[in-house]
């Protein structure tokens, strides 16, 4: 995967790609029916998407701007596996987020001149997002460029109500713990990348060390103690996640820590990408340690068996 930057970086795309554009944050299924559909209809010159990095709200709204549920590595790294030939990366500055609607649209005819433009039903652009799906409809029909929208893509989830998907709805899941509601509607597993930072170390002095993440800006799903795992090396590890406070040893600071089941080594320091499985308990405050420690080693028992879950599977209505 080729990628550019910024305005110039956009210009430089080879005449007659497939264009999408758009946040693209987490890579949901939604996203993934319009990338699809791009690599279908991709010809010599492929399949491309642009997309704004940071989100452009960090700059208007920067309070309203959502939490990230891909890291851009991350995102780069699943555009790359799924087959997406240009990634343009064009950074929220004040030249670009004073082009107006039109201006946008004058500079993909006249010097992008992509053969498509895909994009969902809630696709907007330009200075105040001033360009919609109606007006592009308007504007392709005397053009070159062929506008195909793609429909919301819908799911049931386990309470068996059927969602159309959005990224905001992925942050919403997980903002109220539903770790499993959240895969079904992006496709795979919501991953948490984080550096392995120093924490308390209360885990080594229990039999049950825990890797200290640091996850930046992205989302945090809810407190609780999560199933997932984690690859390393090669080798796929069961977790046992627990996203919060430690109120039995009375910390009041949110943390990430990830139990890597039979796993031993050192990772401060590395990049830990960590799947959230599925949803266990909520965070408790325990008597003591020793309470703590048996609980414990039942969450990592439950954690070993319901690793092997495909968490991303919708389940079947008739």
């Amino acid at each position: 995967m080729q990628i550019h930057h910024g305005i110039d970086g956009l210009k430089s795309l080879p005449r007659g790609a497939v264009l999408s554009i758009g946040n693209f944050d987490g890579i949901h299924r939604g996203h993934r029916r319009i990338l699809e559909l791009a690599k279908q209809l991709r010809g010599p010159a492929g399949a491309a998407l642009v997309t704004f990095e940071p989100h452009p709200m960090t700059v208007l709204r920067p309070e309203l701007a959502p939490p990230r549920l891909s890291p851009f590595p991350l995102k780069q790294i699943m555009l790359e596996a799924i087959g997406i030939d240009h990634l343009v990366v064009i950074p929220p500055t004040p030249e670009v987020l004073n082009l107006s609607a039109e201006a946008f649209w004058k500079l993909l005819c006249d010097d992008v001149q992509p053969t498509h433009l895909i994009e969902g039903e809630s696709f907007r652009f330009g200075k105040g997002r001033g360009g919609s799906i109606d007006r592009l409809r308007e504007w392709t029909k005397d053009s070159q460029i062929e506008l195909m929208v793609v429909e919301p893509v819908k799911v049931p989830l386990l309470n068996l109500q059927v969602a159309p998907i959005s990224s905001s709805l992925v942050r919403w899941l997980l903002m109220n713990g539903r770790a499993r509601d959240a895969a079904i509607c992006l496709g795979h597993p919501f991953v948490l990348r984080g550096q392995v930072i120093k924490g308390f170390q209360r885990g080594r002095t229990i039999g049950v060390p825990t890797a200290n993440l640091d996850c930046g800006d992205q989302l945090i799903p809810a407190e609780g103690v999560y199933v997932g795992r984690s690859t390393i090396d090669g080798t796929t590890h069961a977790a046992a996640i627990s996203i919060g406070t430690m109120p039995t040893f009375g910390e009041n600071q949110p943390q990430v820590e990830v139990h890597l089941i039979d796993f031993n080594g050192d990772l401060y320091g590395q990049t830990l990408d960590v799947e959230i499985l599925d949803w266990l308990r909520d965070q408790w405050k325990f008597s003591g340690v020793d309470a703590l420690k048996r609980k414990m080693d039942q969450d990592i028992q439950w954690a070993r068996i319901r690793s092997t879950i495909d968490a991303s599977k919708p389940i079947a209505v008739n």
